[in-house]
């Protein structure tokens, strides 16, 4: 592909991916309040829709991954945005808890095939080496989703109530995505570039089912799903702390806003930060940093301005979080790779993610309040950091179903 057609898209996904993430994402902590008094169903039950939904695009991921391997993102994301508005309207519309749910389970199989993983596999295989600065421009752009969308979707419901903001949000999805992953998302799927080596020795030439089996990728595993885990129950979570801190619910969207331009200053520095630390490292400090801001976030009582500069902090570190995981398999293994194996890592992923929004909502029931769910989050981050330590892959050779034995 030329380099005007690398641009090109780049700049569909920027657009895409804000727009999705705002609609099947960011959208739903603005609302969810507003939905649980509306209809009567508890907002843990509302969330537990909208997370079975998130079940759904990581079981759902497994399968696109080897079709976008072997075929590209252009069908897999624009078939993804198609089925994405009837969702949304199903889940505007629904007038039962079955209806609403099953909105929200279609919602997630739109999901595994227009949010970050096949994204990220079409800018890793089609940037090659220059990946890192490719991932870094979506995700700096796409983390605008909820600096965008949050205060957008707060203006909507005053007038159209969550029924009526959802399905303006239905018609944003069906007009800026449909075309765009259509038309701006052709071009020859490249051959995948080889693996890097490991510990300055040979590269791993190991198959993608050899590789699924190491200790390395289970690891990889682990400690991606833990940081997910934090990262996405952070935001959802982050609204009803803020009000039981004392802000309204219009102050609670903008700093859950604002996190959003916290998450793309915190990935202005990725591309150095990766120049200069390895896998291992890089991945203990980004976690430390999540474990550190969401434990202040937490713990601190106000001003507003202090926690809006907090929740600021906690969204560079989210920011940097998922470069963290869009990088991790293509530093580590072959490209050719990377659709199946970010299937098999943005299943548990996604269920890590599922389960933040769910978790935080149900123990701050058991806890008596949110900020020591806040603590127990600051405790996971700091156990994935310490688990980042084992995640160096081993040598490998094809056709060895395990790897070689270290000297």
């Amino acid at each position: 592909m030329s380099r005007r057609g690398l641009r090109r898209v780049l700049v569909v996904l920027c657009v895409t991916e804000i727009t999705s993430w705002g609609v099947l994402y960011y959208a739903f902590p603005v609302l969810a309040p507003s939905i649980a008094a509306d209809t009567g169903w508890a907002v843990s039950t509302v969330t537990a829709a909208f997370s079975a939904g998130l079940v759904v695009s990581a079981l759902a991921g497994i399968g696109v991954g080897r079709v976008l391997d072997r075929y590209g993102p252009r069908w897999v994301m624009t078939a993804g945005s198609v089925l994405a508005v009837p969702a949304v309207v199903l889940v505007a519309t629904a007038r039962s808890l079955p209806l609403f749910v099953a909105g929200w389970l279609l919602a997630g199989l739109a999901q595994s095939a227009t949010l970050y993983p096949p994204a990220f596999a079409a800018l890793t295989r089609w940037w090659g080496s220059d990946r890192v600065r490719a991932l870094t421009v979506l995700t700096m752009v796409a983390g605008l989703a909820s600096t965008v969308f949050a205060p957008a979707t707060a203006a909507l419901l005053g007038p159209l109530d969550w029924r009526g903001t959802y399905l303006v949000l239905a018609a944003v999805l069906a007009v800026v995505t449909i075309p765009l992953h259509l038309v701006g998302l052709r071009g020859t799927w490249p051959e995948p570039d080889p693996a890097p080596p490991v510990h300055g020795g040979p590269a791993d030439a190991r198959t993608a089912g050899e590789v699924a089996r190491s200790r390395a990728f289970l690891l990889v595993v682990t400690v991606i799903s833990l940081g997910a885990f934090v990262s996405f129950a952070v935001p959802v979570n982050q609204v009803p702390l803020l009000i039981e801190r004392g802000l309204s619910t219009d102050a609670a969207a903008w700093a859950l806003g604002l996190s959003g331009v916290g998450q793309v200053l915190g990935r202005l520095g990725y591309a150095r930060l990766a120049g200069r630390t390895g896998p291992r490292g890089r991945a203990g400090l980004i976690l430390g940093l999540l474990a550190v801001t969401t434990g202040l976030l937490g713990i601190l009582p106000g001003p507003a301005v202090l926690l809006v500069a907090v929740a600021m902090a906690t969204g560079a570190a989210r920011g940097v979080m998922t470069l963290l995981q869009a990088t991790a398999l293509s530093d580590r293994w072959a490209t050719g790779l990377y659709g199946r194996l970010g299937g098999l890592l943005s299943a548990p992923v996604t269920i890590a993610i599922a389960l933040g929004p769910w978790a935080g909502s149900a123990l701050a029931g058991l806890l008596g309040g949110y900020p020591p769910v806040f603590a127990v989050l600051a405790g996971v981050a700091v156990a994935a950091a310490l688990l980042s330590a084992g995640t160096a892959p081993e040598r490998g050779t094809v056709g060895a179903g395990l790897p070689g034995p270290r000297r």
